[in-house]
């Protein structure tokens, strides 16, 4: 059986050397997060409880020690995402962001009201995404809501005063856990 060579052109060479390059390089340049757990907020109303969001938290480096603390203050970048579960009235969802802040100790009402003022919508639909990230270089808290808005606020205490609203004080203890159980 006769061997045939496969015969490629400079171009076509080039091509594929430089698709092979880009392809490795941008794998080699990208900035995995490390996946550390997620969990489902709901909601109970009497002998009632309805799911509210499905939640995820993802980080740049793992902390020293696996605790909600340690995550809390570590400072490197993360994110929360969301994937709203149902439609759900902005204004409930400012509400119990602002009194999560506030009961976790938070109290500068002009970042706050700066932070909740992404869910500039009347309500934010089911299936939508609420994207909350912390960049450690700029020390700044950039919140994005699918169909709505974003909003960037400063401050590394402003930072941990957010992530305290899932892994510090909460009326919901187990999503804290939840969201740290892959670390």
């Amino acid at each position: 059986m006769a061997s045939r060579k496969l015969r490629l052109s400079p171009f076509a060479l080039f091509t594929l050397v430089l698709a092979l390059f880009v392809t490795l390089a941008s794998t080699a340049l990208a900035d995995p997060m490390i996946y550390t757990g997620d969990a489902v907020r709901t909601k109970s109303v009497g002998p009632f409880t309805a799911k509210v969001y499905a939640i995820r938290h993802d980080m740049k480096e793992r902390p020293a020690t696996k605790s909600k603390q340690a995550v809390i203050d570590a400072d490197v970048d993360k994110k929360f995402t969301w994937r709203m579960l149902r439609d759900v009235d902005s204004s409930k969802i400012k509400k119990a962001l602002t009194e999560a802040l506030q009961m976790n100790g938070f109290s500068d009402g002009g970042r706050t009201g700066q932070f909740v003022g992404a869910f500039n919508k009347e309500e934010v639909k089911e299936n939508s995404a609420v994207v909350i990230s912390y960049s450690a270089a700029a020390k700044t808290v950039t919140i994005w809501v699918q169909g709505a808005g974003t909003a960037t606020v400063a401050g590394q205490d402003f930072m941990k005063a957010v992530w305290s609203i899932w892994l510090g004080k909460i009326d919901q203890p187990s999503m804290g856990d939840q969201l740290i159980s892959k670390l």
